[in-house]
């Protein structure tokens, strides 16, 4: 997963910047996984222990709307989070442990494109999500 610098495009986004906020920012810019708000607060009030779940939720809400943050839904009944992305890419979510793998495969994206050409249409953006169960699990 690559590192996003939240903190820098808030700067970009011209967002006034709170001691709280900056820490919410580098718990998002470290993540190696995609938090939920939760997970985020944790991270956080570990930090800054006056860090309230409230103004988590509150700055995850402005850094969405901001274009700063992705709102993920992986069929576990949460909102996940990652930083918005300079670069596409895909996600493979593990059904059974939760784990999401990001990826971008070339041939896909062709397929994709010839896809909505076919059906007659100039694609200009996608979501993808493949859930799966991983083949190396030995039960």
């Amino acid at each position: 997963m690559r590192k996003i610098d939240v903190e820098a495009l808030c700067a970009e986004k011209g967002l006034r910047i709170t001691e709280q906020r900056r820490i919410i920012a580098r718990v998002l810019s470290e993540a190696e996984d995609h938090p939920d708000v939760e997970s985020v607060h944790a991270r956080a009030s570990a930090i800054d222990p006056g860090i309230s779940i409230a103004t988590v939720y509150r700055t995850v809400r402005l850094f969405e709307e901001a274009g700063i943050l992705e709102r993920h839904d992986f069929g576990d009944g949460r909102a996940r989070y990652e930083a918005a992305a300079e670069a596409h890419h895909d996600h493979l979510i593990d059904v059974e442990t939760g784990k999401v793998i990001e990826f971008v495969d070339a041939d896909l994206e062709a397929l994709q494109k010839r896809i909505a050409e076919k059906l007659g249409f100039r694609l200009v953006d996608h979501r993808m999500e493949l859930y799966g169960v991983s083949l190396d699990r030995t039960d």
